[in-house]
Protein backbone atom coordinates (compact mmCIF):
# COMPACT_ATOMS: atom_id res chain seq x y z
CA UNK A 1 0.00 0.00 0.00
CA UNK A 2 2.33 2.75 -1.20
CA UNK A 3 1.87 6.40 -0.31
CA UNK A 4 0.15 8.01 2.63
CA UNK A 5 -3.48 7.15 3.14
CA UNK A 6 -5.57 9.78 4.86
CA UNK A 7 -8.67 8.29 6.46
CA UNK A 8 -10.80 8.56 9.54
CA UNK A 9 -12.31 5.05 9.32
CA UNK A 10 -10.91 2.10 7.40
CA UNK A 11 -12.55 -1.32 7.04
CA UNK A 12 -10.43 -4.29 5.99
CA UNK A 13 -12.34 -7.47 5.19
CA UNK A 14 -11.20 -10.82 3.87
CA UNK A 15 -11.32 -14.54 4.40
CA UNK A 16 -9.43 -16.55 6.99
CA UNK A 17 -5.65 -16.17 6.61
CA UNK A 18 -6.11 -13.63 3.80
CA UNK A 19 -3.53 -11.23 5.26
CA UNK A 20 -6.08 -8.70 6.51
CA UNK A 21 -4.59 -8.39 10.02
CA UNK A 22 -1.08 -7.85 8.65
CA UNK A 23 -2.34 -5.22 6.21
CA UNK A 24 -4.24 -3.49 9.01
CA UNK A 25 -1.17 -3.45 11.25
CA UNK A 26 0.97 -2.00 8.45
CA UNK A 27 -1.64 0.67 7.82
CA UNK A 28 -1.86 1.54 11.52
CA UNK A 29 1.92 1.72 11.86
CA UNK A 30 1.99 4.57 9.33
CA UNK A 31 0.62 6.68 12.20
CA UNK A 32 2.66 7.94 15.15
CA UNK A 33 2.79 5.90 18.35
CA UNK A 34 1.29 5.10 20.69
CA UNK A 35 -1.06 2.76 18.83
CA UNK A 36 -4.00 0.91 20.35
CA UNK A 37 -5.00 -2.65 19.50
CA UNK A 38 -8.51 -3.64 20.55
CA UNK A 39 -8.51 -7.44 20.64
CA UNK A 40 -11.83 -9.26 20.58
CA UNK A 41 -10.52 -12.85 20.65
CA UNK A 42 -10.75 -14.99 23.74
CA UNK A 43 -8.28 -17.77 24.47
CA UNK A 44 -10.63 -20.73 24.78
CA UNK A 45 -7.85 -23.30 24.42
CA UNK A 46 -4.06 -23.60 24.37
CA UNK A 47 -3.77 -23.21 20.58
CA UNK A 48 -5.76 -19.96 20.64
CA UNK A 49 -3.73 -18.67 23.59
CA UNK A 50 -0.56 -19.31 21.59
CA UNK A 51 -1.99 -17.44 18.57
CA UNK A 52 -2.89 -14.46 20.73
CA UNK A 53 0.61 -14.45 22.27
CA UNK A 54 2.29 -14.57 18.82
CA UNK A 55 0.13 -11.71 17.53
CA UNK A 56 0.89 -9.59 20.61
CA UNK A 57 4.66 -10.21 20.28
CA UNK A 58 4.57 -9.33 16.56
CA UNK A 59 3.09 -5.90 17.30
CA UNK A 60 5.99 -4.66 19.39
CA UNK A 61 6.37 -1.87 21.95
CA UNK A 62 4.55 0.91 20.04
CA UNK A 63 1.30 -0.92 20.71
CA UNK A 64 -0.96 -0.96 23.73
CA UNK A 65 -3.45 -3.85 23.79
CA UNK A 66 -6.89 -3.93 25.38
CA UNK A 67 -8.80 -7.20 25.41
CA UNK A 68 -12.44 -6.36 24.75
CA UNK A 69 -14.35 -9.48 23.68
CA UNK A 70 -17.73 -7.76 24.14
CA UNK A 71 -16.96 -4.19 25.29
CA UNK A 72 -15.82 -2.81 21.94
CA UNK A 73 -18.03 0.31 21.72
CA UNK A 74 -17.07 1.31 25.26
CA UNK A 75 -13.36 0.79 24.52
CA UNK A 76 -13.56 2.97 21.41
CA UNK A 77 -15.11 5.74 23.47
CA UNK A 78 -12.46 5.39 26.19
CA UNK A 79 -9.57 5.54 23.69
CA UNK A 80 -10.26 9.20 23.02
CA UNK A 81 -7.52 11.02 21.12
CA UNK A 82 -4.54 9.54 22.99
CA UNK A 83 -3.46 7.25 20.13
CA UNK A 84 -2.04 7.74 16.65
CA UNK A 85 -4.44 5.05 15.44
CA UNK A 86 -6.75 2.38 16.84
CA UNK A 87 -6.97 -1.08 15.29
CA UNK A 88 -9.92 -3.40 16.02
CA UNK A 89 -9.24 -7.07 15.32
CA UNK A 90 -11.73 -8.48 14.70
CA UNK A 91 -15.30 -7.38 14.25
CA UNK A 92 -16.72 -10.82 13.46
CA UNK A 93 -15.23 -12.27 16.65
CA UNK A 94 -16.86 -9.42 18.61
CA UNK A 95 -20.18 -10.14 16.92
CA UNK A 96 -19.82 -13.88 17.57
CA UNK A 97 -19.03 -13.23 21.25
CA UNK A 98 -22.13 -11.05 21.52
CA UNK A 99 -24.37 -13.50 19.71
CA UNK A 100 -23.37 -16.34 22.00
CA UNK A 101 -23.65 -14.22 25.17
CA UNK A 102 -26.77 -12.25 24.25
CA UNK A 103 -28.87 -13.89 21.56
CA UNK A 104 -31.85 -11.50 21.84
CA UNK A 105 -32.35 -9.41 18.72
CA UNK A 106 -33.02 -6.10 20.48
CA UNK A 107 -29.78 -6.29 22.50
CA UNK A 108 -27.73 -7.29 19.45
CA UNK A 109 -29.13 -4.37 17.47
CA UNK A 110 -28.43 -1.97 20.34
CA UNK A 111 -24.83 -3.18 20.62
CA UNK A 112 -24.30 -2.72 16.88
CA UNK A 113 -25.76 0.80 17.06
CA UNK A 114 -23.42 1.65 19.95
CA UNK A 115 -20.49 0.37 17.88
CA UNK A 116 -21.47 2.41 14.82
CA UNK A 117 -21.88 5.56 16.93
CA UNK A 118 -18.51 4.97 18.63
CA UNK A 119 -16.83 4.44 15.24
CA UNK A 120 -18.38 7.63 13.88
CA UNK A 121 -17.17 9.56 16.94
CA UNK A 122 -13.64 8.10 16.99
CA UNK A 123 -11.14 10.86 17.75
CA UNK A 124 -8.24 9.26 15.87
CA UNK A 125 -7.91 7.06 12.77
CA UNK A 126 -9.78 3.79 13.26
CA UNK A 127 -9.02 0.56 11.39
CA UNK A 128 -11.52 -2.30 11.69
CA UNK A 129 -10.64 -5.84 10.60
CA UNK A 130 -13.40 -8.34 9.87
CA UNK A 131 -13.92 -11.73 8.26
CA UNK A 132 -15.96 -11.84 5.08
CA UNK A 133 -18.28 -14.75 5.81
CA UNK A 134 -20.81 -14.44 3.01
CA UNK A 135 -18.93 -16.13 0.19
CA UNK A 136 -19.28 -19.71 1.38
CA UNK A 137 -22.17 -22.10 1.30
CA UNK A 138 -25.44 -21.24 3.00
CA UNK A 139 -24.97 -22.39 6.61
CA UNK A 140 -26.98 -25.45 7.61
CA UNK A 141 -28.24 -24.14 10.95
CA UNK A 142 -30.19 -21.09 12.13
CA UNK A 143 -27.46 -19.72 14.43
CA UNK A 144 -24.84 -19.75 11.66
CA UNK A 145 -27.25 -18.16 9.17
CA UNK A 146 -28.13 -15.48 11.69
CA UNK A 147 -24.42 -14.77 12.31
CA UNK A 148 -23.74 -14.53 8.58
CA UNK A 149 -26.66 -12.13 8.11
CA UNK A 150 -25.66 -9.95 11.08
CA UNK A 151 -22.03 -9.79 9.91
CA UNK A 152 -23.03 -8.92 6.35
CA UNK A 153 -25.35 -6.15 7.50
CA UNK A 154 -22.76 -4.70 9.87
CA UNK A 155 -20.10 -4.79 7.14
CA UNK A 156 -22.38 -2.91 4.77
CA UNK A 157 -23.11 -0.21 7.33
CA UNK A 158 -19.45 0.22 8.31
CA UNK A 159 -18.35 0.24 4.67
CA UNK A 160 -20.88 3.00 4.01
CA UNK A 161 -19.34 5.10 6.80
CA UNK A 162 -15.71 4.28 5.96
CA UNK A 163 -13.32 6.46 4.02
CA UNK A 164 -11.25 3.43 3.05
CA UNK A 165 -12.43 -0.15 2.41
CA UNK A 166 -9.95 -2.88 1.52
CA UNK A 167 -10.60 -6.49 0.57
CA UNK A 168 -7.60 -8.66 1.47
CA UNK A 169 -6.99 -11.59 -0.87
CA UNK A 170 -3.86 -13.77 -0.75
CA UNK A 171 -2.12 -11.09 1.31
CA UNK A 172 -2.82 -8.38 -1.24
CA UNK A 173 -5.01 -5.31 -0.73
CA UNK A 174 -7.81 -4.69 -3.19
CA UNK A 175 -9.02 -1.14 -2.51
CA UNK A 176 -12.80 -1.03 -2.90
CA UNK A 177 -13.30 2.49 -1.59
CA UNK A 178 -12.56 5.38 -2.22
CA UNK A 179 -12.34 4.32 -5.89
CA UNK A 180 -15.86 2.88 -5.93
CA UNK A 181 -18.17 5.45 -7.50
CA UNK A 182 -21.51 3.77 -6.86
CA UNK A 183 -23.94 2.11 -9.18
CA UNK A 184 -26.00 3.92 -11.83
Amino acid sequence: MPGPLDFRLALIVGGAKSGKSRLAQELAERHPPPLLYLATAEAGDAEMAARIRRHREARGPAWETWEVPRELPEALAQAGDRYGAVLVDCLTLWLSNLLLAEPRERELEAAQERLLLAAAAAACPLIVVSNEVGWGIVPDNPLARRFRDLAGGLHQRLAGMADLVILAVAGLPLVLKPSFQGLP
